[in-house]
């Protein structure tokens, strides 16, 4: 008799668990042994005994949790198949962020494959998402509801750029978060025809460093807070930095600032008000409604496992379309990544 899918994997408090390899995927609080998809910190956490990982999400876990983050750590390359106890794993690129993989677990011939965070669209920022064919396919549901369908990031990074050529006496303030999000506005900036400095807030800096020396060219950055730099010298120029950074002190060094936001819930035009965003720009590191419907049937799972997002819109898509499916309910992923 073979090996069920909830023998395979099934849901803890502690998060996703696997008990023929004793090994819990992205957990949500120290455990013995962790396989991590990705450095967000809804997903990486520190202080577990072992950590599985790509080398990318070592790198930033380390630097923002500091190099014992885990008493000990191991590097798996994209494709290669590690064993398990009796279970076999492999690392798919998930197209999320730097290093974020899907992670597939195999036995007694069932496969699952835990997909973390993911995108379809083209990052030239990390390695681009490849489905996998399984049994049973785990997804997210961030933006699980058909009013989400994100338009080519490309040409956000136009309309910023359009902005910034008609209010050349302003500076435009990008809010986007430090890891994955500020790194592809800025190539997205780059890839558009941008060539000045673009001025990066400090809890960026390390991030940027790190994605840099992964072989992703970011052009010339400079810190925001220069204080060589009078409020006037800032016209015209774009800032990046944390949301929460642009409705603080820190924001009023800038000439006459014009707040934008980069993130899939700028689809969402009375949410953008509500933030005073003045230009929201629809960017997206989660798959939207029709990436995730494809991806479903990419994989041609007989069973479908819908985590942290608009569960239910998906889990009766899934229904309408013969695919058995169901909720997982795990808590703790509070979309650190800002979506």
């Amino acid at each position: 008799m073979g090996v069920r899918p909830e023998e395979l994997l099934h849901p803890t408090p502690a998060g996703l668990y696997c008990p023929i390899g004793d090994f819990h995927i992205d957990p949500t609080r120290a455990v013995p042994r962790a396989l991590i998809t990705h450095g967000h910190a809804d997903h990486a956490r520190p202080g577990h005994g072992s950590v599985l990982a790509t080398a990318e999400t070592l790198a930033v876990m380390a630097a923002r949790y500091g190099p014992g983050h885990a008493a000990t750590t191991q590097s798996i390359v994209y494709g290669d198949t590690l064993a398990l106890g009796g279970v076999d794993v492999r690392f798919e690129p998930a197209g999320h962020v730097l290093g974020s993989a899907q992670i597939m677990v195999e036995a007694g011939g069932l496969r699952i494959v835990a997909s973390g965070d993911y995108k379809r669209q083209e990052d030239p920022t990390c390695a681009g998402f490849e489905p996998i064919r399984c049994d049973v396919f785990i997804t997210e549901a961030t933006f699980g509801l058909p009013v989400f369908r994100h338009p080519d990031a490309s040409g956000e990074a136009r309309r910023l750029l359009a902005s910034v050529a008609q209010f050349p006496d302003r500076t435009h303030l990008v809010g986007a978060y430090s890891l994955g999000k500020a790194q592809r506005m800025i190539r997205l900036i780059r890839d558009a025809g941008y060539d000045r400095p673009i001025f990066i807030h400090g809890a960026l800096e390390a991030l940027c460093a790190l994605y840099e020396a992964h072989g992703v060219a970011l052009g010339p950055l400079r810190p925001a807070t220069d204080d060589s730099l009078s409020r006037a010298d800032y016209a015209g120029a774009i800032v990046v930095g944390p949301p929460a950074s642009m409705n603080d002190r820190w924001a009023r060094r800038f000439a006459d600032p014009l707040d934008c936001f980069a993130s899939g819930w700028m689809r969402i035009r009375q949410r953008a008000k509500q933030g005073g965003v003045e230009l929201p720009l629809i960017v997206s590191d989660h798959g939207d409604w029709d990436e995730l419907t494809a991806t479903i049937r990419d994989t041609g799972a007989g069973e479908v496992w819908v985590t942290h997002g608009r569960e239910e819109a998906l889990v009766r898509w899934c229904e309408l379309a013969g695919i058995p499916a169901r909720p997982l309910n795990l808590v703790g992923y509070e979309d650190e990544d800002g979506s």
